[in-house]
């Protein structure tokens, strides 16, 4: 059930998760480290996996002590659930309340759940709808309500604009790094691992089509012409097996009807959980009126990591542990790890 997250050298080819099954025909992916100490509960953005945590994982626990789960949510990573489809934010709250009830029964350690984007937005949700009974804090990488659902209007131009396939995970992991979804190379190199996969079934190729018309072609001609051409059809169809093309494991594009509920009313939902809060942001022009108004009256700590893209906590692991770290030490959550300088 548990997997070990914490790597000290990352492979190019990531592990796969370890996982659990519910009487719900519930199997989710979940990576967990650490044996002490307050756990952290990562939760990852949209069409992302609980992989895009690992090299955060391998920084954190340089700097303080505590355990860590990481979790693939539903129709993501290695997670399979009877209703992959519905990934409302009500829905999606409910499944980490279930893994947490599942990993730790009726005395859950404390936990401080942390999310990014779409997931940051989940675990918003799952703090104010009371999951997690022994919460100690929140921290919401990089997602504020108003920049969100300004965004969303774009949003499938975006998706759009994204390659269909790769042919490797290399390529993948290479397309990620130049375009600036990843700008960090390390973290790329798993993350991507949980972003894509095999496709099922060979695309087309020009050598096939050409096969098939030729088929169609010279239909009237003696049998042994049509017997070569199945023979080539059949040696091509083998060739593009042969081929690791990958696709994207999450169609996001397909999960519009639920972007709304996800960010409409965050911000507020953000300032009525009664625990300790930390909003990190690659910027501060993400901050809307309300958190801007509820960070003036210090109902939560912000603090903006410049020169990082979206993904801030996969570009700059160290900028964000520090900023957790320090947050967690400073509200008696857990201590530095001895010999650490902070």
């Amino acid at each position: 059930m548990e997997k070990q997250l914490h790597l000290n050298l990352l492979p190019s080819r990531p592990p796969m998760a370890g996982g659990f099954q519910s009487s719900s025909k519930m199997k989710m992916g979940v990576y967990c480290s650490g044996a002490h100490g307050p756990v952290l509960l990562l939760l990852h953005g949209g069409g992302h996996s609980a992989l895009s945590w690992a090299v955060f994982t391998a920084v954190i626990f340089s700097r303080i002590n505590c355990r860590v789960v990481a979790m693939d949510l539903r129709a993501h990573g290695d997670t399979k659930v009877k209703n992959p489809d519905d990934l409302s934010a009500d829905t999606m709250a409910k499944d980490i309340g279930k893994v947490v009830e599942v990993l730790y029964g009726d005395n859950p350690p404390p936990i401080m759940i942390i999310g990014h984007s779409m997931g940051g937005a989940i675990a918003v949700h799952t703090a104010a709808a009371n999951h997690l009974q022994s919460l100690l804090g929140l921290c919401v990488i990089d997602v504020v309500e108003g920049t969100a659902m300004d965004a969303l209007n774009s949003m499938q131009n975006f998706l759009r604009s994204r390659p269909k396939t790769f042919k490797s995970l290399e390529n993948a992991i290479e397309w990620s790094v130049k375009s600036g979804q990843i700008r960090n190379m390390e973290s790329a190199r798993v993350s991507m691992g949980g972003q894509v996969k095999k496709c099922e079934e060979p695309t087309s190729s020009p050598a096939v089509s050409k096969s098939i018309e030729g088929i169609i072609e010279e239909e009237e001609e003696e049998d042994v012409v049509e017997e070569s051409n199945k023979k080539k059809m059949k040696e091509d169809d083998q060739e593009i097996k042969k081929e690791s093309v990958f696709t994207w494991r999450v169609d996001l594009s397909k999960t519009e009807k639920y972007w709304e509920g996800w960010f409409r009313g965050l911000s507020a939902l953000f300032l009525t959980c009664p625990v300790p809060k930390l909003l990190l942001l690659a910027g501060v022009d993400r901050l809307d009126k309300d958190l801007t108004i509820g960070q003036m009256q210090g109902k939560f700590q912000m603090q903006v990591l410049p020169q990082c893209g979206h993904a801030v906590h996969e570009d700059a692991p160290e900028k964000v542990a520090d900023a957790l770290a320090t947050f967690m030490v400073r509200h008696k959550f857990t201590d530095f790890k001895e010999g650490y300088l902070c």
